[in-house]
């Protein structure tokens, strides 16, 4: 027996009426997710991160990094290091006696980069042994831990280990032709390099300095070899020379922003004008958000960028806000950290944080560096001039308020037209 018509109605109209409400729920929550301050500078703690950081370690346990490691050759690696990291951004936001809980995890970390599986990808046949990225990286987590405890109570294996293996690199860079070491064989990637290099100045910060020659020389040979399209670092180089042979893309300009304030401050600056003027771009008047490809040039995407639509790549975007956060670019981090609240989908609960409804956390892990990121060597630099205006949100609430409003102007109409007819 068929429903009658009036209850059918009635099904329907309650129908449109939940479908309005959750449409306008989620719009509003777009509005309160986009005016909520998201990061907290490079003095305070960014609210949530520690909930990102118990997600990711939940995942890291149930095999998020092997599962990572199947996207992305370097997915492993980078999973458990950014983890570690990030652990080490919120220790040195401590005083010197509650640390521990971010030394255990630092340190955890670390060893799954010590394991067999963290140097799989790698050859132990490249100079130094297993190459510039995988020693660069670790290199760099190791002299975060070590920066977490005062000098007198260091651990003596790990201070013996992070001066061997910043020796290794060093000896590597005095004796290459090209200021672009390997990570792989006949590969040279600049933006591994300038994080090696950023572990030199590590050393030298927190034990005698030994690097500042090596420093320097690097240096040089980068400033005979940047992307002459865009007078910036390449995105990839020639392993022999250290030839530009690609131009300069976001997904590596990002982190190279990052690294490089901690080599030399000054330099620095010039780059990050440069890839902010080139790279840092409002589609459709929504955004701010980070091109791959420099303005007028396209290319196609892979495993680094991820998808580009409109020549964006979300990658880029999430590892900007911390390069821009290192040059002290408050309103640009802040922008970028506001949009990735709005279209991270951000799931919370009390004890977790995840984006994209956790399905990658590669991409969490990426985002809570990038929220923790301040210099670990240099001072922080002076602010530069701002490129993004207070009102960069506007277009969006107008677009979300639109949108909340939306579900409800046919039973305005309706309301409005007898009145009207009278």
């Amino acid at each position: 027996m068929s429903q009658p018509p009036s209850a059918a109605r009635r099904a329907w109209g309650w129908a449109r009426l939940l479908l309005a409400v959750v449409v306008s729920a989620c719009a509003l929550a777009g509005v309160v997710r986009l005016t909520v301050p998201a990061t907290a500078g490079t003095s305070g703690e960014p609210p949530g991160v520690r909930r990102q950081l118990a997600f990711l370690r939940a995942a890291l346990d149930t095999g998020a990094g092997d599962e990572a490691q199947a996207l992305f050759p370097e997915g492993y690696f980078f999973l458990h290091a950014l983890y570690g990291l990030s652990w080490v951004e919120l220790g040195m936001r401590e005083p010197a006696d509650g640390r521990s809980r971010a030394l255990r995890e630092a340190r955890w970390a670390l060893s799954r980069l010590d394991s067999p599986a963290g140097r799989a990808p790698f050859s132990p046949g490249l100079t130094p042994p297993y190459g510039v990225f995988y020693r660069g990286w670790s290199n760099w987590l190791r002299g975060g831990v070590l920066s977490l405890e005062p000098a007198g109570r260091r651990d003596p294996a790990e201070v013996r280990r992070f001066a061997e293996d910043s020796a290794a690199l060093g000896a590597a860079f005095d004796a290459s032709a090209s200021p672009y070491l390997a990570a792989y064989p006949g590969q040279a990637w600049p933006v591994d390099s300038t994080v090696a290099v950023a572990s030199l100045r590590l050393h030298d910060a927190i034990l005698p300095a030994r690097f500042g020659g090596t420093v320097e020389r690097w240096l040089r040979e980068v400033g005979r070899r940047l992307d002459p399209r865009t007078g910036l670092l390449p995105h990839r180089a020639d392993p022999g020379g250290g030839a530009p042979a690609e131009v300069a893309r976001g997904s590596s300009q990002s982190m190279i922003q990052r690294f490089l304030v901690d080599v030399d401050p000054a330099f620095a600056a010039e780059q990050y004008a440069r890839f902010r003027e080139l790279y840092v771009v409002t589609p459709l008047g929504l955004g701010p958000v980070v091109r791959e490809y420099p303005e007028g040039v396209d290319g196609p995407a892979d495993v680094d960028s991820g998808p580009l639509p409109l020549g964006v790549s979300l990658s880029a975007t999430v590892v900007t806000l911390g390069a821009a956060q290192a040059h002290s670019d408050a309103p640009l981090a802040s922008a970028l950290a506001g949009y990735g609240e709005l279209a991270g989908l951000p799931v919370d609960t009390p004890w977790t944080k995840r984006y994209a409804f956790g399905l990658l956390p590669i991409g969490d892990a990426f985002l809570a560096w990038a929220k923790t990121a301040r210099p670990w060597v240099a001072r922080p630099p002076s602010a530069p001039a701002a490129t993004v205006s207070w009102w960069w949100r506007t277009p969006l609430l107008i677009l979300l308020t639109a949108l909340a409003a939306a579900p409800w102007l046919p039973a305005l109409r309706r309301r409005l037209r007898p009145a009207a007819r009278g």
